[in-house]
């Protein structure tokens, strides 16, 4: 299962990082995973001040990030005309309603509380992988970015 370009990983917890990949492999997607450690990272990637951004079919958006939090992510993403139209989908362990109503008013496209059972989780990254990467029909990439 593959769309054009990577998805991007942010996710500060390397374990969580390892389960994504595990159950990438496992779904059989194959795009380039980029991984951004903390919000900061990801903005660099997303949003440079100069050289060429990263333009990921898919953004996978912890909420609790060092440096600069998931939500704060969202917030400068969406306001800016290069990422505005991005898929993003919150992937968290959070349980809070108070951050599912914040990612919502920020722009999410989706919020998915990660499964604490591996295979539980394969299964959900597979219906990311089949929504976000086949059968979602993306926004152009806006001219200039």
């Amino acid at each position: 299962m593959t769309s054009h370009g990577p998805i991007l990983l942010i996710e500060d917890n390397p374990d969580d990082v390892l389960l994504t990949m595990r159950a990438f492999g496992k779904n059989r997607i194959s795009n380039e995973v980029v991984v951004a450690n903390d919000g900061e990272q990801a903005l660099h990637l997303l949003l440079p001040s100069e050289g060429e951004a990263v333009h990921p079919a898919l953004v996978l958006l912890d909420i609790k990030l060092p440096k600069i939090d998931g939500l704060e992510v969202l917030r400068k993403v969406r306001a800016d005309d290069r990422t505005r139209s991005l898929p993003i989908v919150v992937l968290t362990t959070s349980n809070e309603e108070r951050d599912i109503v914040d990612s919502y008013r920020l722009g999410a496209n989706s919020f998915v509380r990660k499964p604490v059972v591996f295979d539980e989780f394969v299964k959900a990254v597979n219906v990311l992988g089949i929504y976000w990467l086949l059968v979602n029909e993306p926004a152009p990439v806006p001219a200039g970015s």
